[in-house]
């Protein structure tokens, strides 16, 4: 233990940085370093003259703080998505990440993201500092923190918050709860992943806000049939992500294969191999989002739980010929319902005792996996992207007009 410890720390400072930090002993921990940028309220001021030659170019342009990424990030996937649209319909835009420590420069950011994020417009300029930024538009948040980023950025007409879950809820209740949710008082433009929050957003904190609905890749999940008789049961397990309720999902599929004996649990999102699991389960960890859709199609259902905004899951089950078992809630049924989707409480019985219903009455598990492949296949991205390019087009008309009418 203490050679692996030696060696992890010869890797990352090297042998004068590790000589160095034995000397020194333990490091403290810098929490006012961690989060000064809370408090950091220098401004970039609102420069006329860039403004003024801005419009001299009849460009429309946005800048986007973004959070540092990883590989395959779903959020990351989904705003890229989203900036890919605008781009090819007029609007030319940049992005720029906020506290990031991965990529050293604007190249090694590219390459990165041309490489694992493929559907980004290549015209989309990319800069690994928000130091970099210039005039624009419109600056548009895309995660709490990077909200206090665009609240210190006013050389912009309108600023925009993409919103894809209500983040306060990630945390407990205390300082980070009050980090995130102090961002929806920031008079920003709300641009929200469904109805749940964008209801959030007018009702609870007075903001002005439009929404867009999901919808899936058609080139990677197609409708499957299953080719065996085995009781098959998708989990979308993330114990290291709370709001999907892995322990209360583990709960109700215990009680389901007691119920159901030879029951087949597929584990995917997470290596689980730590947990005792008393039933019959595979476990696949994180795989490849190529290869998901021909596991959805092997399964009756998909549970994929979740205690904020729904993901993309339901959709990409439905669209592979599964049923997918969702829970109860306006943060889920904005979008699905129980003629497209099963819908279950938190109570982890009573999550058994409906899967359990559904498993053994095929005409009605039938029936709904019908019903999904219909609602799944009249969605489209391109329908949801003209929903944020007319938000984005109308709130700066709208700040425009405002500041025109001020100056």
């Amino acid at each position: 233990m203490k050679v692996r410890k030696i060696i992890n720390s010869l890797q990352r400072r090297g042998l004068k940085g590790s000589i160095k930090r034995f000397y020194q002993g333990r490091e403290k921990m810098d929490v006012i370093g961690m989060w000064g940028f809370i408090t950091d309220t220098k401004e970039t001021p609102f420069s006329l003259e860039d403004y003024k030659k801005h419009k001299e170019g009849n460009q429309i342009t946005l800048n986007w703080v973004i959070p540092e990424m990883g590989e395959g990030s779903g959020g990351h996937l989904n705003i890229f998505r989203f900036v890919s649209y605008l781009e090819r319909h007029g609007v030319h835009n940049r992005m720029y990440l906020f506290r990031h420590s991965r990529f050293q420069s604007d190249e090694s950011l590219r390459e990165f993201v041309h490489k694992y994020f493929s559907i980004l417009d290549k015209n989309v300029e990319l800069y690994h500092d928000t130091k970099l930024m210039t005039f624009a538009d419109g600056i548009v948040a895309t995660s709490w923190d990077t909200a206090y980023c665009v609240r210190n950025f006013n050389n912009t007409i309108s600023k925009f918050y993409f919103i894809q879950d209500f983040e306060p809820y990630f945390f407990a209740l205390g300082s980070e709860y009050e980090f995130a949710e102090q961002t929806y008082k920031f008079g920003f433009r709300g641009i929200t992943a469904g109805d749940w929050l964008k209801n959030i957003c007018i009702n609870q904190y007075n903001m002005k806000a439009d929404s867009f609905s999901f919808s899936y890749d058609k080139d990677l999940y197609t409708v499957k049939k299953k080719q065996d008789s085995t009781k098959r049961v998708f989990f979308y397990a993330r114990p290291v992500t709370p709001r999907r309720d892995f322990e209360l999902g583990l709960l109700a599929l215990n009680e389901l294969s007691k119920k159901i004996p030879d029951l087949e649990v597929v584990f995917a999102g997470w290596d689980v191999s730590q947990y005792e699991i008393p039933f019959k389960y595979q476990s696949l960890g994180i795989m490849r989002i190529e290869d998901l859709s021909e596991l959805y199609g092997k399964c009756d259902l998909c549970f994929v739980i979740s205690n904020t905004n729904l993901s993309l899951l339901p959709l990409e089950v439905m669209a592979s010929g599964s049923v997918a078992v969702c829970s109860k809630g306006a943060n889920s049924e904005w979008l699905v319902n129980e003629d497209n989707s099963i819908l279950v409480s938190y109570d982890p019985n009573e999550m058994a005792n409906t899967m359990y219903t559904y498993l053994n009455d095929s005409e009605k598990l039938e029936a709904i996996r019908q019903k999904g492949i219909e609602f799944v296949q009249h969605t489209s991205w391109d329908v949801e992207g003209k929903k944020v390019l007319d938000a984005v087009l109308k709130g700066i008309k709208e700040d425009e007009e405002s500041f025109n009418n001020r100056g």
